[in-house]
């Protein structure tokens, strides 16, 4: 018998799965940090969002290969296939897109408070899914997440909100797309496990991103990024990308998705944090107070599914 089928998870058991998590979190808070430094070079979201991926791939075939075997890859079945193609056509080629195009726009800090708040579009769409009101705790969860959005955008002060609306509207529909993602992936990785369906919607993802790239572009800018591009290319696809996904699946295996949601929290103050120290980037107190409403609100709503669950 394993630890976990005969006793409880000892205290280093999930202190490594928390130190995971959080790890993961505020790795994932780099990426505006990230972008802006590669934006600052000349290297529009085009070529990031392209190159990033090409760099994660390999990485993320090499893991399930390693976890799950080549057999196992190829004996997927075609309806999960082709549904984890769709989530990652959907979130890591559209969404991804939208995203990055948001941070030649936006605050690396709003930006990233705006996409932790997809769990609650996500509660929106199953609301609508299945034609009933959500719990009243839940519903309250909601309405402060998208108070918070109101006030972490500059909602108050109608200059920064006309100066912000294009970009905070292509996070939100960003978020909209992972909400999708999170909701498809739900469904289909009971059957196939995590690691197979990312591998699946980021290799698509990966593929829809390059062809998008060289449609447009072709390969004559590639030779323009410095060494120092690359460089940072390489951080964001192993570091910002990969190594946080795998980080954050083998923490929540450890400490679950409740004790895991509650160290998530971790992401957006990292961003925060980073893009004072880094960028100069300021928010006011209004904004702050937005970011704890977000943050508050969504991990309510993390509590609430996990006691669903259990």
């Amino acid at each position: 018998m394993t630890q976990t089928e005969s006793s409880p998870p000892s205290r280093g058991h999930l202190l490594v799965g928390a130190l995971l998590v959080a790890g993961g979190a505020m790795l994932f808070a780099t990426k505006g940090i990230v972008a802006k430094r590669l934006y600052s070079m000349g290297i529009g979201f085009e070529a990031l969002t392209a190159i990033r991926a090409a760099i994660a791939v390999p990485f993320f075939w090499a893991f399930a290969g390693a976890r799950e075997g080549m057999g196992q890859l190829r004996a997927t079945p075609r309806a999960a296939m082709i549904a984890a193609a769709a989530a990652g056509f959907i979130c890591y080629y559209g969404g991804a897109l939208l995203d990055f195009w948001a941070l030649e726009m936006i605050d690396a800090s709003v930006e990233r408070v705006l996409m932790f708040s997809y769990p609650a579009i996500v509660v929106l769409f199953v609301a609508l899914q299945k034609r009933q009101w959500p719990q009243p705790a839940v519903l309250a969860a909601v309405a402060l997440t998208y108070l918070g959005i109101f006030l972490a955008v500059g909602g108050l002060d109608h200059r920064d909100f006309r100066a912000n609306a294009l970009g905070v509207a292509l996070v939100l529909a960003s978020a909209v797309s992972y909400a999708l993602y999170f909701m498809i992936g739900e469904r289909y990785t009971r059957e196939i496990g995590s690691s197979r369906f990312t591998l699946f919607a980021m290799t698509t993802a990966a593929g829809a991103l390059v062809a998008h790239f060289l449609l447009r572009h072709g390969t004559t800018g590639l030779s323009r990024i410095p060494a120092e591009g690359w460089a940072w290319l390489a951080v964001l696809g192993v570091f910002v990308m990969f190594m946080p996904a795998l980080m954050q699946a083998e923490g929540m295996r450890r400490i679950g998705a409740q004790r895991g949601a509650l160290v998530s929290t971790a992401g957006p103050p990292t961003t925060i944090l980073l893009a004072w120290l880094l960028l100069d980037e300021q928010m006011s107190a209004w904004q702050l107070a937005g970011v704890a409403l977000i943050v508050g609100g969504i991990l309510v709503l993390d509590l609430a599914r996990s006691r669903r669950r259990t």
